[in-house]
């Protein structure tokens, strides 16, 4: 793709409100679909599809306004999300990470952490991978006088190769304790692997990374006061804001998925011999496809946005957040979840059902919006969210905060 920064970014004037990011994020997303099927199957390092979110602000939508961010809230962060997801799966997942990983420190860290790390994020325009896979518990933190020294490896370990630093994650050796720390992606010690090769999301780097006697100071561990974590209910809300971030992407890649096979179908899909009409958008059953799918995204898009606004309460005053409020929330993310996955593969796959026979070449690209919602889908068994609801709504029982609820 063009690394070329539309010029109208450079020359006018910043997003201010929120319907402004959104519409900037509609503006990435028309350059990247430009050539969105040829980068899916060349599956390059996406090093200008990232310099295209930071030229246009978008990678400090979260950051504070005094530093140079934009100040916006959880709600607007979705939806930009959702916006570039439309043209490129791989890309919208990219961003909603960092938008996660970029929060962590407030999530966990202490003021003073997250105060610093918000404005260096801000003013120098970082974009964040993460090392962070729970499932692998191979990474071993140890002490070294004022030092912390990661060692192990992770299987996935997304963006890391395209950003400017990286979340790491371990235990502390000996306990049960689990570390953060935000450290340099060009640190001596972290190599990223070229192994990520599954069907979809392919322009995220989710490849693996060796983590070999990375050092950082312990101050910088996320949350820990002389050593000691200092834990608050807060801490656990990572897990229902980066669901949210799934569920926004997949909705985007279904609404890309949708307005796609809407022009091909338009000007592209032939009527059926035996239908009677002449145009493929006069045949009742296109017609009816449509509106159905189009029906079951407005309404998994309704509840998405609901959830995000709930979700705000919280983060804006975080001290305040009890167990009861943080488990009612992740209730209601289980929900959206489980919903934005069902349509999400349902749209991706019956698309080809009203654009044709003709729309399978690989040229035209139509199968990258099932392969990548598939491919992460994955990621945590929706059936557990389900599950979820109908233990709360049976028995009234909050899920157990976990790396997965």
């Amino acid at each position: 793709m063009s690394t070329t920064t539309p010029t109208h970014w450079q020359a006018g004037p910043t997003p201010v409100t929120a319907q402004d990011w959104i519409a900037r994020a509609a503006e990435v997303a028309a350059v990247l679909a430009t050539d969105a099927a040829a980068r899916d199957r060349a599956g390059a390092t996406p090093y200008a599809e990232v310099q295209l979110l930071k030229d246009s602000g978008l990678v400090t939508l979260l950051g504070p306004v005094e530093h140079g961010g934009a100040g916006q809230e959880w709600p607007t962060a979705y939806r930009v999300v959702r916006e570039v997801a439309k043209a490129d799966g791989s890309i919208g997942q990219l961003l909603g990470y960092h938008y996660l990983w970029n929060w962590a420190a407030r999530l966990v860290g202490t003021r003073e952490q997250w105060e610093h790390v918000e404005a260096e994020a801000a003013r120098h325009r970082w974009f964040f991978g993460g090392a962070v896979n729970p499932r692998d518990k191979d990474v071993v933190v140890t002490e070294d006088g004022d030092d912390l020294v990661f060692t192990g490896r992770k299987t996935f370990s997304t963006g890391s190769k395209v950003s400017d630093v990286t979340v790491l994650e371990g235990v502390l050796d000996g306990t049960d304790q689990h570390v953060f720390a935000i450290v340099p992606s060009g640190s001596e010690g972290l190599t990223f692997h070229d192994d990520w090769d599954n069907i979809g999301q392919r322009l995220t780097e989710s490849g693996s990374v060796t983590i070999d006697g990375v050092r950082t100071p312990w101050s910088s561990a996320a949350g820990y006061v002389d050593k000691e974590f200092r834990p608050r209910t807060y801490n656990t809300l990572n897990v229902p804001t980066i669901q949210l971030v799934f569920v926004n992407f997949y909705l985007g890649i279904a609404g890309g998925a949708l307005e796609t096979a809407a022009t091909y179908t338009r000007g592209r899909t032939r009527p059926w011999l035996h239908g009677g009409h002449d145009r493929a958008v006069d045949e009742p059953h296109v017609i009816d496809t449509y509106g159905d799918l189009t029906a079951k995204l407005w309404a998994a898009e309704a509840l998405a946005d609901a959830v995000a606004h709930e979700g705000q309460k919280l983060h804006d005053d975080p001290d305040a957040v009890t167990e009861q409020a943080r488990g009612e929330f992740e209730v209601r993310v289980a929900a959206v979840k489980a919903r934005a996955t069902e349509v999400a593969l349902e749209v991706t796959n019956r698309i080809f059902e009203v654009t044709g026979a003709r729309s399978t070449t690989t040229a035209e690209g139509l199968d990258r919006f099932w392969r990548n919602v598939r491919t992460h889908t994955l990621h945590d068994p929706v059936a557990y969210k389900r599950r979820e609801v109908g233990r709360w709504v049976l028995e009234g029982e909050l899920p157990e905060p976990t790396w997965y609820s």
